[in-house]
């Protein structure tokens, strides 16, 4: 019996590996032939690809704004939680070396970071400057306004709940008549805030459903359309994971594009409204300036429209493609 030489024992073992290999480069080879010939067969309807791309853009680009524009409404809010303030107002009568006494008591709390005295002349004095009620002032026998500690709180006490708890504290100080919170609307703002956040998700997700149903009935009409060419692919043996795949690759492109146009809206949007916010903001005196897309915003918007292109291409492919049968 004639034994295998060593030669042919090493040319074997290499066939049996390059066996694997070649099935990986030819299954890869593929996918990048179909994922550019299905970009190629959208380049040859451009108008109809277009319109398709748009109404997923401007459905990806309304959640997308309303985020962004949220965010620098809370960035702006956050601007002013940084100034927010107590007024204490003190009761009528209170020496002034009690109130320079309660002032240096509450300067070593903490969570306070400064305390300001204004005494009843000063408080008298601003309000003069300021209402334009002087005339009215000097008809009064004494003067009306009490003596005010303002408390600033330090950064990390400006959270609400740690505010009412330093609130609920010097209220309960003898010599305090009454004591305030001078931002509370902005707690207001931001609960808004929080309401515009959860309405934003409730609308992405309804429009989210609507582009999976743009995605779905455009590749619906495209499988109706090739109806001849995929009976005939499966006559010859094709599967249907084969057929599937150009549909998977034309969601994937109209998704993508659909991305692509609503970071070009929201960019064209937020740099129309950059100049009058800036302006507005130099009238009030703030350098507040509109950010833009951020880097994760940018990912998650593609991703977003990559991944419902492919959704609503795999729940078309897979609903209308098995009802194609060679008869």
């Amino acid at each position: 019996m004639k034994r295998p030489s060593a030669k042919n024992t090493d040319t074997d073992d290499r066939q049996r590996l390059n066996k694997p290999r070649s099935r990986v480069n030819a299954y890869f080879t593929h996918h990048l032939w179909v994922l550019v010939s299905s970009l190629g067969a959208l380049w040859r309807t451009p108008l109809a690809t277009l319109m398709t791309a748009a109404v997923i853009g401007i459905a990806l680009a309304l959640p997308t704004g309303l985020h962004v524009l949220l965010q620098n409404v809370q960035q702006l809010s956050m601007g002013w939680e940084g100034t927010a303030q107590m007024s204490v107002f003190l009761k009528p009568g209170v020496p002034e070396k009690r109130i320079q006494s309660l002032a240096d008591k509450l300067r070593g709390w903490d969570g306070v970071a400064e305390v300001q005295y204004i005494s009843r002349e000063q408080a008298l004095a601003e309000f003069r400057e300021l209402s334009g009620f002087g005339d009215a002032l000097d008809a009064l026998d004494e003067n009306p306004l009490p003596a005010v500690l303002v408390l600033r709180p330090t950064a990390e006490a400006t959270e609400p709940a740690q505010m009412a708890l330093l609130l609920g504290k010097v209220q309960k100080l003898e010599p305090v008549d009454l004591a305030q919170l001078d931002m509370e609307w902005v707690r207001r703002l931001s609960g808004i805030i929080e309401v515009g956040k959860r309405g934003v998700l409730l609308l992405g997700g309804v429009l989210a459903l609507a582009i999976l149903l743009v995605v779905g009935n455009t590749i619906r009409l495209t499988i109706l359309s090739r109806s001849q060419e995929i009976i005939v692919t499966k006559l010859i043996g094709a599967t249907n994971t084969f057929i599937r795949r150009p549909f998977l690759y034309t969601g994937f492109w109209y998704g993508l594009m659909g991305a692509v146009l609503a970071w070009l809206l929201v960019v064209i949007l937020l740099g129309l409204l950059s100049d009058p916010v800036s302006r507005l903001s130099f009238l009030y005196s703030s350098g507040f300036s509109l950010d833009g897309l951020d880097l994760e915003t940018v990912i998650i918007l593609l991703g977003s429209g990559i991944a419902l292109g492919l959704l609503g291409s795999w729940l078309a492919v897979g609903r209308h493609l098995q009802a194609i049968e060679p008869t």
